[in-house]
């Protein structure tokens, strides 16, 4: 291919056609709040998706008017977000997000409210103009240890999880923003998160028939228009290859096996799992190559020389024969054909970006008081003390996004004081700074993390009367005058446990 300067491939002929499908099987993201040229560029050149996250989003209106820019540019473009609601938000990633996420809602087992959250989610993403979610996340919590799902999945239950990810679906793509179901084949039994390493999981194939890929079955029956491949080495499906690279799995058992039709969308190249053994390059062409037909990049790597040098890797491996000129273009179709259905999609909702459209802005509220369980009796609480127990964040939720509930207590009790302590920290840290105050211990997977353990294991021996507040996955023996679990750290959940605690 002749190749001018910056990487702009020569135009016309094939050379050219190629280029844009390889521009168009990429979903980059970028840096800040507004689109810059280089990217507005790229769409007039083939470029169909745009990958948005917490820093590139600031308000409701910001976002209305950075959609708009880019769709000035391109009308159908496909502008994806990680909004699972809940722990991971990016529309809210400054305050917290008004939902409660997916264990919250598998708490609660009610399909219809699990549709009807996913239906305002996204009616949200869509008045801002956002029209393709990774969301939701299928896989079945069976491992309490993994670092990565936990209260990001509906639960440990194959037919909870299956019948809650349909709902999730349906209620999303009513409101014309494509439904991403992940992370295929089922990240739920790892003990590994793929940001920084390769998870592997044993199971056998009658095990993962029976659990792994019941949910996205259901996923599929419900119509999701894609499906985001997992970095997870299943060595019953395919001994040497992670799913995101593996034919066996997105081609055989994805496409051939499960009938499934949509696109199929790579989870973050940048990951370790992938960029740390494979490199992004070579792990994108593997990727198209096995069945994949997007290629999500721009977590980390949000720049126009990582688009290029993608684009440029597809190019090369057409032309030295490692990757079929027609499975390449058969992915760029796809991407093009889902770009289309939202914009059919969007009219057919009703959805007008930077319109509001009422909706029901309460159900987030309302969703995460139903999921809240207690054991023990709320008792009257003067000016307590929040100790929130806070451990390193996971990377898909990140460490810039607020939890807890020290915020909610203190508006529902005034008086209330509160302070953060990480590892390393003791419950006479705790007892010290909290004084004569009654103590409200915040914690998240304590069953996870031994020091918070123990740091609980002080706090209840020295205070018997402390209130201990789960707000990740409640796999730990209740412990404490009152024990209350939200599953899930989100605003709202916090918002419902001070209830609680302040006897509302």
């Amino acid at each position: 291919m002749t190749v001018l300067a910056h990487g702009t491939a020569a135009p016309g002929g094939r050379g050219d056609a190629l280029a844009r499908d390889a521009l168009a099987v990429l979903q980059p993201g970028f840096e800040g709040t507004t689109a810059p040229a280089w990217l507005l560029r790229r769409l007039s050149e083939g470029l169909v998706s745009v990958g948005l996250f917490g820093r590139n989003i600031a308000s409701p209106g910001q976002l209305a008017a950075l959609t708009a820019q880019l769709r000035a540019e391109r009308e159908d473009v496909l502008v994806a977000i990680d909004e699972e609601g809940g722990d991971v938000t990016r529309l809210e990633v400054r305050g917290g997000s008004s939902f409660p996420g997916n264990l919250a809602l598998g708490a609660v087992d009610d399909t219809g409210l699990t549709r009807e959250v996913a239906r305002e989610l996204g009616r949200r993403l869509a008045e801002c103009g956002v029209n393709f979610n990774w969301a939701p996340s299928a896989d079945v919590n069976s491992n309490p240890d993994n670092p990565v799902i936990g209260v990001r999945s509906f639960g440990a239950d194959t037919a909870l999880a299956a019948r809650h990810t349909a709902a999730y679906v349906e209620g999303l793509q009513a409101t014309g923003v494509a439904a991403c179901t992940k992370h295929f084949p089922g990240h739920g039994d790892t003990n590994v998160d793929s940001h920084h390493a390769l998870p592997r999981i044993d199971a056998d194939l009658d095990t993962l028939a029976a659990r792994e890929l019941v949910p996205f079955r259901a996923a599929i029956e419900a119509g999701t228009k894609a499906v985001m491949s997992a970095h997870i080495l299943v060595p019953a499906l395919d001994p040497t290859r992670p799913a995101t690279l593996s034919p066996q799995i997105l081609t055989g058992l994805l496409r051939k096996e499960l009938g499934y039709e949509g696109l199929i969308v790579t989870d973050g190249m940048e990951m370790n799992a992938i960029a740390g053994t494979y490199g992004i390059e070579r792990g994108s062409v593997l990727a198209i190559a096995a069945g994949a037909d997007a290629i999500c990049v721009g977590g980390g790597l949000a720049d126009e020389g990582t688009v290029l040098r993608l684009r440029d890797a597809l190019v090369a491996a057409v032309r030295e024969g490692t990757l079929s000129e027609e499975r390449l273009a058969d992915a760029a179709a796809r991407v093009r054909a889902l770009a289309g259905w939202t914009d059919s999609a969007r009219a057919a909702a009703g959805a007008v970006p930077g319109a509001p459209q009422g909706g029901a802005p309460g159900i987030g509220l309302e969703a995460a008081r139903r999921a809240v369980t207690v054991s023990g009796t709320p008792a009257p609480l003067a000016a307590p003390y929040v100790a929130t127990l806070a451990p390193v964040a996971n990377i898909a939720v990140g460490d810039e996004t607020p939890w807890g509930l020290a915020g909610a207590l203190a508006e529902l009790l005034p008086g209330t004081a509160s302070g953060v302590f990480p590892e390393g920290a003791s419950a006479q840290d705790v007892l010290a700074a909290a004084g004569g105050r009654p103590v409200v211990a915040v914690v998240r997977d304590a069953h996870r993390h031994a020091w918070m353990a123990e740091v609980l294991d002080g706090l209840v021996a020295a205070r018997p009367d402390t209130v201990v507040v789960e707000m990740g996955l409640p796999r730990a023996e209740p412990r404490g005058a009152l024990y209350i679990a939200t599953h899930g750290a989100a605003p709202v959940c916090g918002r419902a446990a001070a209830e609680v605690i302040a006897g509302g």
